[in-house]
């Protein structure tokens, strides 16, 4: 009995040694996954400030700069360009467009797009101007009722133009004040969201653009709240949609279409607005 007692008292702490080395395992393994958590939730939190906050900021200020070169830029040469004259008739002009007059706007779109310059006040006043370069800032875009100032520049590429806080022009849509369909794109979030609040925009409601020579007054018309990413019928010539067929217009004329994606923090539609050339004045 002395001896079976003693061999039960042996084991006793290689038991209760197997299992405080069991709970120190499960607790060193809760102890690394929390740590784990922790610093995955940390890294989350900072990659949404990045997007958030820091791209914004970032895209901003380095927009605000593009504005203020090209202001400086165009005031510098302001006695070297020749001013435009006022804007001829756009009644009779879009009269010509849907005639096929020539000089009535091509398909390519205008000034820049290489097929000619179908703008007014460049057949009026017989200056070509050369095309804007691939991802250059070349005139700025106004929104009075949205606060917003920002630089567009040629082209909707991601990292050459709408990531710095830049609208992007539509490659072979019309230049401003062309005949056809002035067509551009900007973030709706992230990257200094120049376009997140046009929802908002009304009919009636202005929008500026100006160039090096003139300022032209675009005036909200209608607006599609939701439409394919693939919808290339929104910046056609005669902007129409191809999946809402009973949106857009059906005649020529001189057109500005703003597009972004839709709903916000995400890219699957696409939110559209479009206006109609109201006046032009040389700077």
């Amino acid at each position: 009995m002395p001896a079976v007692w003693e061999r039960e008292q042996r084991r006793i702490p290689v038991v209760v040694q197997g299992a405080s080395r069991g709970r120190a395992v499960a607790a060193r393994g809760l102890w690394v996954g929390a740590e784990a958590a922790v610093t995955f939730g940390v890294v989350v939190l900072l990659l949404v400030v990045h997007q958030l906050w820091w791209t914004n900021r970032q895209a901003r200020d380095g927009a605000e700069r593009k504005v203020q070169a090209l202001e400086r830029q165009w005031e510098g040469s302001r006695g070297e360009a020749a001013l435009a004259p006022p804007l001829p008739d756009v009644a009779a002009e879009e009269a010509e467009a849907a005639e096929g007059v020539p000089g009535g706007g091509t398909s390519g779109g205008g000034e820049g797009a290489g097929g000619g310059v179908d703008t007014p006040r460049a057949r009026a006043g017989g200056r070509t101007p050369s095309p804007p370069r691939w991802d250059q800032a070349y005139a700025i875009l106004r929104i009075p009722r949205l606060g917003v100032t920002a630089p567009v520049a040629q082209g909707v590429s991601k990292g050459g133009v709408l990531d710095k806080g830049y609208v992007g022009h539509y490659p072979r849509t019309a230049q401003p004040g062309g005949a056809g369909n002035f067509a551009l794109a900007g973030h709706r979030n992230t990257h200094g969201e120049p376009f997140r609040y046009i929802n908002r925009l009304r009919a009636g409601d202005e929008v500026r653009v100006e160039t090096r020579d003139a300022v032209f007054t675009y005036v909200v018309d209608k607006a599609l709240a939701q439409t394919s990413a693939r919808d290339s019928g929104v910046i056609a010539k005669v902007p129409r949609s191809n999946v809402r067929t009973d949106v857009g217009y059906t005649a020529p004329g001189y057109y500005l279409t703003l597009t972004t994606c839709t709903p916000e923090y995400s890219s699957k539609y696409r939110l559209v607005v479009w206006g109609k050339l109201a006046s032009m004045r040389p700077r």
